[in-house]
């Protein structure tokens, strides 16, 4: 990936979904297996899918299973996640166009928060928080993805034809029917249906790479 020119890079907000898309994994999951419980987090997520626990039930029993861990283990937690490959070349990529990139996941929010140390302008994710009350309304709903996305683009004088989202599942189909510009990453067939184009593999770079493709042909011309 290179840099263009101020006038041939078109300004551009890059969002991305973490779980399945950044992350190969859940956030949920690979806390639990750092810190030792991967039954337990696995236990949560089966019954969450299931209807059979609330969020709320879903983020106590996750609270409970961190409610030792240090910011190292946290930490190791993060580091030790099977990520996409690429994630801070195309975090810094953005960066040099001059271009924003944000993260917004349903994910606890100190765990989001950590991609902001890989190149993230601004990370958001549900309201928990180690050590802190829970919400009831802590869960960031699909919703709230499509008003966060639209706040970023104002704040930045930007239209919905400057926006890239990249996602996987039913968490991102509200933001996927609201942007032109969608790239679906190892996509649910749901979200695939909705996306302008679809990357299957590992490497976020290439994901990327469509992504910048999308813009390009909106704008008649090739940003490489």
């Amino acid at each position: 990936m290179s840099n263009s020119s101020e006038e041939g890079a078109a300004r551009c907000l890059h969002v991305f979904d973490m779980d399945g898309t950044l992350l190969r994994s859940t956030a949920t999951i690979e806390l639990a297996r750092s810190l030792g419980h991967l039954e337990g987090g696995q236990e949560i997520e089966e019954l969450w899918f299931e209807g059979k626990i609330t969020d709320t039930e879903f983020w106590l029993r996750l609270l409970d299973m961190c409610k030792d861990a240090s910011a190292a283990d946290i930490d190791e937690a993060f580091h030790n996640a099977p990520w996409m490959a690429g994630i801070v070349e195309t975090f810094a990529d953005i960066r040099s166009r001059g271009e924003a990139v944000i993260v917004i996941s349903q994910s606890p929010a100190f765990f989001v928060r950590l991609l902001e140390r890989w190149g993230a302008h601004e990370t958001y994710g549900s309201a928990v928080e180690l050590g802190l009350p829970l919400s009831e309304s802590a869960t960031l709903l699909a919703e709230t993805k499509v008003a966060i996305t639209e706040s970023a683009l104002a704040t930045r004088n930007l239209s919905a034809q400057q926006c890239v989202a990249y996602g996987d599942s039913s968490s991102d189909l509200g933001l996927f029917a609201s942007l032109p510009h969608t790239v679906a990453v190892n996509p649910t067939p749901e979200l695939e249906a909705l996306a302008a184009t679809r990357y299957v593999g590992t490497d976020i770079r290439e994901a990327y790479s469509l992504g910048r493709q999308l813009i390009a042909k909106s704008n008649r011309e090739y940003v490489t």
